[in-house]
C-alpha cells in the first residue's frame, strides 16, 4: 500500500500541534512542514481580480494575494511552484504548467474547466445581448460540459497523476456569481442571473465527478462565497468592470483570502 509523503506530513503536523499545545516548542512543529506544493490552473488560481500581480508572470497575472501564495506564506512548504495562468484551458495546463511536478510532489491544487466551457463568452453574451440569447448561450455551455469537458478533464487529471503519483490533488470549484433577490438595481435580469448560477453549479458537478473518479479531492467554494456574491452588498467578486474587463467576474482579494483559501485549507 502506497503511503504518500502527504500522509506522513499530516501525521507530523498533528504531532506538532500536540507538542505545541503541551509547550514542547514551536520550532519543532515548524520543522515538520517538509512538503512540496505545486499550484496549477486558470485565473481563479492565478489570482486575477485580486491585484498585486507579479510582473515576472506577464499575462498569466499571478498575484501575491492568490490563495496558493497565501497558503504557502502560512505553511512554509519546503518547495512551492506557481504555474497557474490567466485564461488557461485544460490543454494549456497539460502543455505549459506541469513542469514542476515530480514523484516528490506532495500537494497539487488547481481550478480548471471554466474557460473550456466558454465562461468569458457566456458572460459577454449575457451582458450585451437579450435575455433569450443569454439563456441560449448558457444552455450551449452546459451541453459542452456534458459532451466534451469530461474527456478534457480526464486528460489533465491523468497527466497530473502520471507525473506526481503520490500527490494529494485538490481540485477547487467556482463560486455562484449572483445572490438572487439581491441589491442589484440594473444589469442582468433575475432569470439571467439564475441561469448563470445554475450553469456554475452544473460545471462544478461535472468537475467534482471527474475529480472523484481520479481519486482527487474536490473542494467547493460555494459555501464560503454564500452571502458574498455579486448583488449581496458585500461582494467578493467583481461585477463587469469596463475599465479593466479582464477582472470582471473574478474574486477580489477578499474572495481569495476569505473564499478560496479556507476552502483549500479545509481540503488539505
Amino acid at each position: 500500500m502506497r503511503l504518500s509523503r502527504f500522509a506522513a506530513l499530516s501525521s507530523s503536523l498533528l504531532l506538532g500541534a500536540v507538542l505545541a499545545l503541551t509547550g514542547a516548542g514551536a520550532a519543532q512543529a515548524a520543522e515538520t512542514a517538509a512538503l512540496d506544493y505545486v499550484a496549477l490552473g486558470d485565473s481563479y488560481s492565478s489570482g486575477v481580480g485580486s491585484g498585486s500581480y507579479d510582473s515576472a508572470s506577464g499575462d498569466c497575472k499571478r498575484s501575491t494575494k492568490a490563495y496558493p501564495v497565501l497558503w504557502k506564506n502560512a505553511n512554509a512548504p519546503s518547495s512551492f511552484a506557481f504555474t497557474a495562468c490567466s485564461g488557461a484551458r485544460t490543454g494549456d495546463v497539460t502543455a505549459n504548467q506541469l513542469g514542476p511536478l515530480s514523484a516528490a510532489t506532495d500537494l497539487v491544487s488547481l481550478t480548471i474547466g471554466g474557460n473550456d466551457a466558454g465562461f468569458a463568452d457566456v458572460m459577454t453574451t449575457c451582458v450585451l445581448q437579450s435575455e433569450a440569447t443569454c439563456i441560449s448561450r448558457v444552455n450551449q455551455a452546459k451541453a459542452y460540459v456534458d459532451s466534451t469537458l469530461p474527456g478534457k478533464l480526464d486528460s489533465v487529471y491523468n497527466a497530473i497523476s502520471g507525473k506526481a503519483p503520490a500527490a494529494h490533488v485538490v481540485v477547487l470549484g467556482y463560486p455562484r456569481f449572483y445572490q438572487l433577490g439581491g441589491s442589484c438595481v440594473a444589469g442582468l435580469s433575475e432569470n439571467e442571473r439564475s441561469a448563470i448560477n445554475g450553469a456554475s453549479d452544473y460545471l462544478n458537478a461535472a468537475v467534482a465527478k471527474r475529480a472523484a473518479d481520479h481519486g482527487f479531492t474536490f473542494a467547493s467554494v460555494v459555501p464560503a462565497f454564500t452571502g458574498h456574491e455579486i448583488c449581496s452588498g458585500s461582494a467578493w467578486l467583481h461585477s463587469v468592470n469596463w475599465l479593466n474587463i479582464g477582472e470582471s467576474y473574478h474574486p477580489t482579494a477578499a474572495g481569495q483570502s476569505g473564499g478560496y483559501l479556507p476552502s483549500f485549507r479545509g481540503a488539505v
